[in-house]
């Protein structure tokens, strides 16, 4: 009973005092949970000693299978619609204490972390586990506390997940049998009937998304972060599949986190204690900090073997596109612990623009940096969400709507006033097509993307000559180190110019169309962001 002791401190969790629990773990170290998770066949030993699992049927999120509860905290707060589906509060009673019950006889892995680097905003998490997989993904990818700080360990938020409880959707409220309900009041998570493990970071991504900005005017942002050696931060937004995760990662800067980040007055601060990066297609050539962190520890999921060997073959899409690995942030060499840093002197949102008429980079004024922050442009790359296979066009408000409770306006207003305060440099960078749209043109060589990236950082930009876009009025240099200048204008590098034109109208358009919904919040100035008339 003592393990089960050290798991209870609050009422969510004091259902395990009267189970028939066989047995419960409590903050297993990573080699017993790979034991474990071996012993139990959830998953297999690969060449470098990482573990493959699969995540069963769903291979990514299902973003309309997630509900914020609907109560006083929320119901004038919540961003209510198409993201953020309400859910009736005696009904999440109602699927909790099934759950327990359903719980009651089986083996639980539970884990103490941390969400938030800096002490002043972090939060405080239990996690409670059917899978010992998904324990070591939360021992990976949220921050560990140290056994001191185990010994007083009280929580602020408790994630229950059991991708094997499947709500019954006539009776219990959700549309489906899998589910992620967040309840702000009552401070927890429930997911069922998936075993995609990125829902348990991204439902406590919503939560921060919630409390960080709503009650402590602190800056959420769905972004990757790294830092230079003369204390020059930089912040990289953008969705799943445009670069977050391998452009942070970059051997001469210090990286702070690859995907969710807070900005406070004092910097910016991880939420994680890890990475999730995308290995489709991973190479050592390309990517040589990711290649070298899938080791003894780290998770991949939904990969396959090369044949009868134990290599894994990144290649192979048989699964998904969206094959992942999951590893603790100090397994990158240049990782900064703690991992935050000072404000930051320059921003790119990365976007993969599958039409071919962004450039490759562009300097945006602050008009066009409040507006396309807002905009949140982007081509969704295959595999980021169920039924996605092919690029689609995405406007994803502060390049993450799908983790947003609240408002756009009010992510929009902390990013203007942070930006203007420390007189920050914005930068767009595209990732995406060039030569023509998805299926003509080719995708930007990741050799230049850095090398531009490199530029802006170390300043190489500052006094070389601009031209305007002539359809979005970006600012793009003429010349660039390490790049061929002819790329640098994107309508310079179709066959044909009139084709380009069209696209680049249609796009304008697009842009237009979607920024109607923000237009009654939106000042003048962030109106002049948008595309020339």
């Amino acid at each position: 009973m003592q393990e089960l002791d050290l798991a209870i401190q609050t009422s969510p969790l004091a259902f395990l005092r009267t189970t028939t629990n066989r047995k419960v773990h409590v903050n297993l170290p990573p080699a017993e949970l790979v034991e474990i998770a071996l012993a139990r066949k959830e998953g297999k030993l690969t060449s470098t000693g990482a573990l493959m699992a699969d995540t069963g049927k769903f291979t990514g999120r299902s973003p309309k299978d997630r509900y914020i509860v609907l109560d006083d905290k929320t119901k004038d707060s919540v961003w209510w619609g198409d993201i953020n589906l309400p859910f009736d509060a005696g009904k999440f009673s109602l699927l909790m204490n099934k759950m327990k019950a359903f719980l009651a006889d089986k083996e639980l892995f539970v884990r103490d972390g941390y969400a938030g680097a800096d002490d002043n905003y972090r939060l405080k998490l239990k996690v409670i586990n059917t899978k010992a997989w998904h324990n070591l993904f939360c021992y990976n990818m949220f921050l560990r506390p140290s056994e001191l700080e185990l010994q007083n360990f009280e929580h602020d938020f408790t994630i229950i997940c059991a991708p094997e409880f499947e709500a019954d959707p006539e009776t219990d409220g959700t549309k489906n049998s899998n589910f992620v309900l967040i309840n702000l009041t009552e401070r927890i998570i429930l997911i069922g009937g998936t075993g995609y493990a990125g829902e348990m970071k991204k439902g406590i991504f919503s939560v921060l998304n919630f409390i960080l900005p709503h009650e402590r005017n602190v800056l959420s942002m769905h972004c990757s972060a790294n830092v230079g050696s003369h204390e020059d931060t930089a912040i990289f937004f953008g969705l799943s599949g445009t670069g977050k995760t391998t452009l942070s990662a970059d051997p001469n800067r210090n990286l702070i986190g690859d995907d969710e980040h807070g900005w406070a007055e004092e910097g910016v601060f991880n939420f994680e204690g890890g990475c999730y990066a995308k290995v489709i297609d991973l190479s050592r050539e390309k990517e040589p900090e990711i290649w070298n962190a899938i080791k003894f520890g780290s998770i991949v999921e939904n990969t396959r073997f090369k044949g009868k060997s134990r290599e894994i073959d990144f290649t192979d899409k048989s699964v998904t596109e969206n094959t992942r690995t999951a590893y603790p942030i100090d397994y990158i060499p240049n990782a900064l612990v703690p991992s935050k840093a000072g404000v930051p002197k320059n921003i790119f949102f990365l976007t993969a623009d599958a039409f071919g008429v962004i450039p490759p980079i562009s300097k945006l004024n602050k008009s066009q940096a409040m507006y396309h922050f807002i905009s949140g442009y982007t081509a969704k790359v295959a595999g980021t969400e169920m039924g996605i296979t092919e690029p689609k066009l995405t406007f994803s408000a502060c390049f993450g709507a799908a983790f947003l409770p609240l408002h756009p306006a009010e992510y929009a207003r902390l990013f203007g006033e942070k930006m203007e305060k420390y007189n920050t440099n914005v930068w767009l960078i595209n990732t995406g097509w060039t030569g023509g749209p998805y299926g003509v043109g080719s995708r930007m060589k990741l050799a230049y993307t850095r090398a531009m990236i490199t530029a802006a950082l170390e300043g190489n930009l500052d006094h070389v000559e601009f031209t305007e876009h002539r359809f979005f009025g970006f600012q793009i240099p003429l010349e660039c180190p390490n790049v061929p200048s002819h790329i640098l204008d994107p309508r310079k590098t179709w066959e044909n110019v009139e084709a380009y034109d069209i696209q680049a109208k249609e796009l304008a358009n697009a842009f237009r169309s979607n920024f109607e919904k923000f237009e009654e919040f939106s000042s003048e100035d962030i109106l002049k962001g948008g595309p020339l008339p």
